[in-house]
Order: C-alpha cells, then sequence, then structure tokens
C-alpha cells in the first residue's frame, strides 16, 4: 500500500485531474503522481543543466588560453623565421657542407633543450608573459588602472 497524501489544488486544477483520470487505465492518483514525477524530473534536468553550464564556461576559458597561446607561438614563430630570413646571408656554394654540418649540431642541441624544457614543465610562453605582465606593472604608476 502507498502512503496517503492529502493535498488542496485549485478548481482549475482538479478540473484538469478529473478530465484527464476519464481515460481508460488511469486515476486521479496517478495523474498527480505522474505530474509530480515530471515536476521533480524538471528540477533534477535544471540542476544537472547548472552543472554543465558551469563545465562549459571552464572549457570556454581553457579553449581561450589554448586560442591565446597557439597565437602567441606563431606569431613567435614567424618573427622568428623572417628575422632569420633577413639578416642571414647567403652562403657561397663551397661553405654549405659545413654549414649543414654545423647545422645539424645546433639543431640536435635545440632539440635536447626543448627535451629538457618539456619534461621540466617549462613553458616559454608562460615565462614570457609573466615577464611582460612584471614589466608592465613597473611601468605603470600605482592606482593607475591597465587597458586589459
Amino acid at each position: 500500500m502507498k502512503p496517503r497524501l492529502n493535498v488542496h489544488v485549485s478548481f482549475e486544477l482538479f478540473d484538469k485531474v478529473t478530465v484527464l483520470a476519464r481515460r481508460p487505465g488511469l486515476t486521479k492518483a496517478s495523474v498527480v503522481e505522474a505530474a509530480l514525477l515530471s515536476f521533480f524530473a524538471k528540477q533534477d534536468e535544471d540542476h544537472r543543466d547548472g552543472a554543465l553550464t558551469r563545465r562549459l564556461d571552464r572549457l570556454t576559458r581553457q579553449f581561450d588560453r589554448l586560442e591565446r597561446n597557439q597565437a602567441i607561438g606563431l606569431e613567435t614563430l614567424a618573427l622568428h623565421i623572417r628575422f632569420f630570413l633577413t639578416v642571414t646571408p647567403p652562403l657561397p656554394h663551397g661553405e654549405q657542407d659545413a654549414a649543414k654540418v654545423v647545422g645539424d649540431e645546433r639543431f640536435n642541441y635545440f632539440v635536447r633543450q626543448l627535451g629538457r624544457r618539456l619534461a621540466g614543465g617549462k613553458n616559454l610562453i608562460r615565462d614570457v608573459l609573466e615577464d611582460v605582465v612584471r614589466d608592465e606593472e613597473e611601468l605603470l604608476p600605482a592606482g593607475e588602472p591597465r587597458d586589459d
């Protein structure tokens, strides 16, 4: 046997429940129970929606940081390539073999350095951003708002 619940409802709601309960296989109790189940299911959905919204907001912030870091990395690479191509004179044909050997050594050194930095958890973009923020704070007088 189920627990009994006595409630007071408006005449309008009572009439709607009565009309629905006239259908075969339905009772007033089953109509009210279905309505209560639907009400509580909606509350659970609202709670899940709130949690989902918070997670999506967090993912959006993370994605924005990744996008910013990628833009900084690409701009750094582009500036380096432009600088390298504008200041490096072409080598005479006889010196190219020796330059390739030196280039291979430098590249291997670069790869080792990159491996050490990544293994140590260092991040050049974070280091540069910290330097920029620190320098900006030193440049601005106390109390002057920054342009964000």
